[in-house]
């Protein structure tokens, strides 16, 4: 399937993995709307050819505004993110698992809900996950009930918005700026420690993770699926 000329939007899409994917998007002559709230983000997305939006991804009635203004869309990519919620069960702030929940696992359906009027019949919907909707790690049962919650409705919603089809990419642990509420060399070290029990013995780059979103909106035979790109972590 051919990507050129395609109205894609990606939620989320000025930094990391969502903005990887928009610039493979765009290689492949797509028309990408990003959108954030973080003007200097959008800024840098606009210089590099991309259309922006600023829109709370918190505000349903924004989204529906913005999505209406669009028209319609082929494609949509939801990488909205939150790194809330981290930590052991017993040490663990219900206050801020809340706002995990806030935004991310509620700032995806706000969009789900207001975008999928506005997706064309072929078109398609992904969600950026994470692993630990599955994955066994301590400290993650904040974050992986948040990532688990949204990967539950892949299937379901595939069978309620058919032929609009969605799914899921479930990346491992990538370089992006999700990490930065570490310092440096904390960073480093965890990052050296995940690598060694990685079977590709290394973390992953945004652009992995973007290779299989652009799988997924490429491909009009898969809906309902979670791909895990995590380089056989697990």
């Amino acid at each position: 399937m051919t990507l050129q000329n395609k109205k894609i939007v990606i939620a989320g899409g000025t930094s990391g993995i969502g903005l990887s994917a928009a610039l493979m998007f765009q290689q492949q002559g797509a028309i990408v709307t990003v959108t954030g709230r973080d003007i200097a983000k959008l800024n840098a997305a606009a210089a590099e050819g991309l259309l922006t939006a600023e829109v709370d991804s918190s505000n349903i009635e924004t989204l529906q505004t913005f999505f209406q203004s669009l028209g319609k869309i082929d494609h949509l990519i939801i990488a909205l993110g939150s790194n809330k919620g981290l930590g052991n069960f017993i040490d663990l702030s219900l206050d801020d698992l809340r706002k995990g929940f806030d935004e991310k696992y509620w700032s995806h359906l706000n969009t789900l809900k207001a975008a999928i009027p506005f997706v064309n019949l072929n078109g398609s919907i992904t969600l950026i996950t994470a692993i630990t909707a599955s994955a066994k790690f301590a400290g993650t049962s904040g974050i992986g009930s948040i990532n688990g919650a949204l990967e539950i409705m892949v299937p379901i919603i595939a069978k309620e918005i058919k032929p609009i089809r969605i799914n899921a990419v479930s990346p491992g642990v990538v370089d992006t700026p999700w990490w930065d509420f570490m310092p440096q060399e904390v960073k480093q070290q965890t990052f050296e420690g995940y690598a060694s029990q990685i079977t590709v013995g290394r973390i992953a780059k945004p652009e992995d993770v973007a290779d299989a979103i652009l799988f997924l909106a490429k491909n009009d035979y898969m809906t309902g699926k979670i791909i895990a790109c995590d380089g056989g972590l697990f």
